[in-house]
């Protein structure tokens, strides 16, 4: 584990780069659960809208990859999402054994209200950061991603 240590504001302790990593990660989970508090949908939810939204409908199998769960969470999402009124899975009109997974018209209105939020959410909370401390913390965050 690293040791490069952070220095706390105020305070003669230090917190390492992970464990300031893990608290704002653990702000930005909770800023987002309350959030999604109105439409009564978990980040999981969320996010399988956000994916259907993007790309349309999409197999059970490419929106497990799009999430990085297992087929078998996925389908378990889509069950959750299917029970809502959001989702609804239609036969694929190129393979006839394949099922996809579509918004509904409920689902596209609810995954339409929940970026709107989002994103005055995404904005607040990076809001204290200017332009170019954004776009450095992006290149960043990317660059860990995608190792």
């Amino acid at each position: 584990m690293c040791c490069y240590r952070i220095p706390v504001t105020g305070s003669d302790d230090e917190e390492s780069l992970a464990e300031t990593f893990w608290a704002v990660a653990r702000r930005l989970r909770h800023q987002s659960r309350r959030t999604l508090e109105p439409w009564e949908i978990n980040p999981g939810h969320a996010r399988a809208l956000a994916v259907l939204m993007r790309h349309g409908a999409v197999r059970l199998s490419t929106l497990a990859e799009h999430l990085r769960i297992a087929p078998r969470s996925a389908t378990e999402v889509v069950d959750g999402l299917a029970e809502r009124g959001l989702v609804e899975r239609r036969p694929d009109p190129v393979d006839r054994r394949a099922t996809l997974v579509a918004l509904t018209g409920e689902g596209e209105r609810v995954g339409e209200a929940i970026r709107v939020a989002r994103a005055a959410e995404a904005e607040r909370f990076f809001g204290a950061l200017d332009p170019a401390d954004r776009t450095e913390l992006t290149r960043i965050l990317r660059r860990l991603r995608d190792d």
